[in-house]
């Protein structure tokens, strides 16, 4: 066991927990004939909780999953790709309850069991004979191989140019405990919440309430300190089904191993928010922002948002530019109390300003870091104990070229 406390599973999937069965198909949603409808689905009924998007224009299908979730059990997720199903007025509304009827319908389910998500362009109705004919089909290409996980992740994606999935098994009682997730999200990308669909499975004994909280804060530390292009999405979500599977005592914050178990829960969502920055459209590199001296953890954190959402940095770093002005300017605009006398800033181990003045440093030795595939800045502030992390992109040709054709 590592010392977190939690193991990654190698070769695990969205299914490695046990209680659970997912599959995907194409339906013809998708222009292409990727995969476009995906289903999760439990052997009993799971204990679960969800987090939404904070833009107020909420697609239809968070509007039907909260009242799912209202007394925080679900059996399925049911999931397409290539339409959003968002500002589509009463007729989206009854597509997304039709799609939620159905599903429960083939599966054998109580309506209230299922929920459902979608993602893909805004505006447009579903092709509900195309998505109600792939529903029909969805329980024979149900189970609980990699392959069936495989199918289930490439049906969420949409730009998405990798499949984003882990597992990592804790120790619970002396009994093994599983956590996956799976992850769609590219463009469209900013915390609160960062834009994407995400589903978790665990086969732990764990109340709706207690994954509720624990969903709540770690995605606050994980998938809301991501961005991709400052554009918040109107069908963000991200739900977690807990199968009650693994005999152990019930996990709450009192529990003994309830360390772990969040250490492990933290690793999925941070590995599922990290995949969703370095996928980002026409994205190179992954960038990480670290802020650590300011006055709070929430000073922290807004200061490294605003650096990592900042498009002269990010397109600093897609130049592998070490210009470190960018960064300061992002840090003073951000709003957040601090000394400006004391600012430290370095990429990896290149320290570029000390006391908040330049320092000498090698040009080429940047350059050469710069171009790498995964870049570190670090902020240091002197004015406290706050810090945080966050993710991010750079801003390429191929991110406009991408969305300026996203319709066509």
């Amino acid at each position: 066991m590592a010392d977190q406390g939690f193991k990654v599973v190698e070769g695990g999937s969205i299914v490695t927990p046990r209680g659970f069965q997912v599959g995907g198909l194409h339906c013809g949603l998708k222009k292409t004939e990727r995969n476009d409808l995906g289903v999760i689905v439990c052997d009993e009924l799971a204990n679960a909780a969800a987090v939404y998007t904070t833009n107020l224009f909420q697609a239809a299908p968070l509007q039907v999953t909260r009242e799912s979730l209202a007394h925080g059990t679900l059996r399925a997720v049911v999931a397409n790709s290539g339409n959003a199903n968002a500002c589509t007025g009463k007729q989206g509304e009854q597509d997304a309850y039709t799609m939620r009827a159905q599903t429960a319908q083939y599966l054998g389910l109580h309506e209230h069991e299922v929920a459902v998500a979608s993602t893909g362009v805004i505006g447009e109705l579903l092709k509900m004979d195309r998505l109600s004919a792939g529903i029909t089909r969805l329980p024979a290409h149900i189970g609980k191989t990699e392959e069936h996980a495989e199918a289930f992740c490439q049906s969420i994606l949409t730009t998405d140019l990798v499949k984003k999935e882990i597992c990592v098994s804790v120790m619970v009682d002396g009994q093994e405990v599983h956590i996956a997730g799976a992850a769609k999200g590219s463009g469209m990308i900013h915390p609160n919440m960062a834009t994407m669909l995400a589903f978790m499975t665990t086969d732990a004994v764990i109340s709706s309430s207690a994954l509720h909280q624990l969903l709540s804060q770690t995605t606050d530390q994980t998938f809301n300190m991501i961005t991709v292009d400052g554009d918040t999405s109107t069908n963000d979500m991200l739900v977690a089904m807990a199968s009650g599977f693994v005999t152990h005592n019930e996990l709450t914050p009192e529990h003994p191993d309830w360390a772990h178990f969040a250490a492990g829960f933290r690793k999925v969502c941070e590995y599922l928010a990290q995949a969703i920055a370095r996928d980002g459209e026409g994205a190179t590199k992954l960038v990480e922002v670290i802020v650590t001296g300011a006055i709070s953890e929430l000073s922290a954190r807004a200061i490294a948002k605003t650096v990592i959402g900042s498009s002269l940095v990010k397109s600093a770093m897609f130049g592998a530019d070490a210009n470190w002005g960018r960064v300061i300017a992002a840090v003073g605009r951000a709003g957040e109390p601090l000394n400006v006398e004391t600012v430290d800033i370095r990429l990896g181990n290149i320290v570029v300003l000390t006391g908040s003045r330049p320092v000498p440093f090698d040009e080429e030795a940047a350059l050469a870091y710069l171009q790498g595939d995964k870049v570190e800045i670090v902020v240091d502030l002197h004015y406290g104990d706050g810090q945080a992390v966050a993710w991010g992109c750079d801003l390429t040709y191929d991110y406009v070229r991408i969305n300026a054709a996203y319709r066509t």
